[in-house]
């Protein structure tokens, strides 16, 4: 191998780790959102950068909280029998989802990455 094509493999091999620590790092999480839909319903669609406490009450008066702190999403209480949405790991990554199925609340982190991962598979 000669001189100069090892310096363009080391160009390239630089150029594409910069590619994806930049896509990890920097464009992953600019317009990442929480949807909250009720009984299949958009309830409210919140900025994963907020921090809130959100209640959500459902026709049947049944609530969840959820809160969204430093970039991570978690049910925090329900007024559900099972309890596993309140004890659901927290989610940060477009596509992941806490589900509570006696209420009918769904919580989804929507963004970039999710219509990129459609369109692949």
């Amino acid at each position: 191998m000669k001189k100069n094509d090892f310096i363009l493999v080391l160009v390239m091999v630089v150029l594409a780790g910069a590619f994806f620590i930049g896509r990890e790092f920097v464009f992953s999480e600019n317009n990442l959102v929480v949807q909250v839909k009720v009984e299949g319903q958009v309830y409210k669609t919140v900025s994963l950068r907020e921090d809130i406490f959100l209640e959500i009450v459902n026709s049947k008066g049944k609530k969840n909280v959820l809160e969204i702190k430093d970039g991570k999403a978690s049910i925090t209480h329900a007024d559900c029998p099972n309890q596993y949405c309140v004890h659901h790991k927290e989610i940060s990554k477009a596509g992941e989802s806490i589900i509570c199925l006696p209420n009918q609340v769904v919580v989804s982190i929507k963004g970039d990455e999710e219509a990129e991962l459609d369109a692949v598979s």
